[in-house]
């Protein structure tokens, strides 16, 4: 087996920590079982899971504060949890069910949640780019000093859309983080084929938007970028660009078999750069958690998730009547 990455000392509380943990811990377990009841087909449609990713999203959401909004693609179900929605609602509404938080009308790429400022997962690529700046447009008409992260991957990134957004954002001086989930396959291409400039965060000069690349394995280091870009944001500065170079170990979606890359590459990457595993090895090495206490909360977590399968599966069926409801926005 390969040699894992050594440990390195943390610099947040042994409390911040566990619950990075937790948190990422909580999302690979969802999605594990979101992927067996797809299997079961008790999921329909498309299905994007987002193992492996996990530092990215639990990472930013430590560097953001309440109010901030965030909007992405449908590979959505981890920034949900990230962000503090329900397991049991979210899951429900993969299995279409009442209990959804779209009450089971939208399914796994059609989900908000005003509450948690959740602006939803967009099945079209880029789409979710402007509809952030708009966000953030907003906030900074109220001058409420949030931000909005609105995230989209590598492949999206050569949509331009993307790039009439970073023109009006940095024209209007928005408070918005443009994140690059660059998990290096996009649909199913490599970056080193689609794309002729493989820095994406980069192309920001061309508008004036700084920005940087971050190892999306590591939650320290997004948490601390994240902070960087927030800061920037809050400032007045306009916004900002991480491109966060992460790796999903699925496919891109539940029907993707993935035979564009080798079993060899997503085990090397399994083994020795787990942003999960990463931290589980500064939380036993610092002595902050023994392994029993890293059980324990394994099997919380499995809890959680059962229970919110449990929940997608015995909740019923929307009502027909369901059909002519959350049509228009109210005023």
């Amino acid at each position: 087996m390969a040699a894992r990455r050594a440990a390195k000392k943390s610099n947040v509380s042994k409390e911040e920590l566990l619950e990075y943990y937790r948190q990422m811990l909580l999302i690979r377990r969802f999605e594990e079982k979101a992927g067996q009841l797809y299997g079961m087909g008790l999921i329909g449609g498309f299905c994007h899971l987002y193992i492996g990713q996990e530092a990215v999203v639990v990472g930013l959401e430590a560097a953001a504060s309440e109010g901030d909004k965030l909007v992405t693609s449908y590979r959505d179900h981890g920034h949900m949890l990230a962000c503090g929605m329900d397991p049991n609602g979210v899951m429900a509404e993969l299995t279409g069910r009442e209990g959804g938080y779209s009450k089971g009308k939208g399914g796994s790429m059609h989900m908000f949640s005003k509450e948690k400022h959740f602006y939803g997962g967009h099945g079209i690529v880029g789409a979710q780019v402007p509809i952030g700046a708009g966000l953030a447009f907003s906030d900074k008409y109220k001058g409420n000093d949030r931000v909005t992260f609105a995230y989209f991957g590598d492949g999206a990134a050569n949509q331009g859309q993307v790039y009439e957004t970073y023109n009006m954002a940095e024209l209007w001086m928005l408070p918005v983080v443009f994140v690059i989930e660059n998990n290096q396959y996009a649909m199913g291409t490599s970056v080193a084929r689609s794309t002729k400039s493989p820095s994406l965060w980069e192309r920001g000069a061309a508008y004036g938007i700084p920005g940087e690349e971050v190892d999306g394995m590591d939650v320290l280091a997004v948490k601390a970028a994240g902070e960087k870009a927030v800061a920037h944001c809050r400032a007045g500065k306009g916004p900002y660009i991480l491109e966060v170079k992460t790796y999903r170990y699925r496919g891109h979606s539940m029907s993707d078999p993935a035979k564009y890359r080798t079993r060899e590459e997503v085990q090397k990457m399994r083994e020795q750069r787990d942003a999960i595993e990463h931290v589980r090895e500064m939380l036993l090495s610092g002595g902050h958690a023994a392994e029993d206490d890293l059980k324990a909360i394994d099997k919380d977590i499995k809890a959680i998730v059962n229970a919110s399968a449990e929940f997608s599966k015995t909740s019923p069926e929307p009502d027909v009547s369901e059909l002519w409801t959350d049509i228009y926005a109210e005023l």
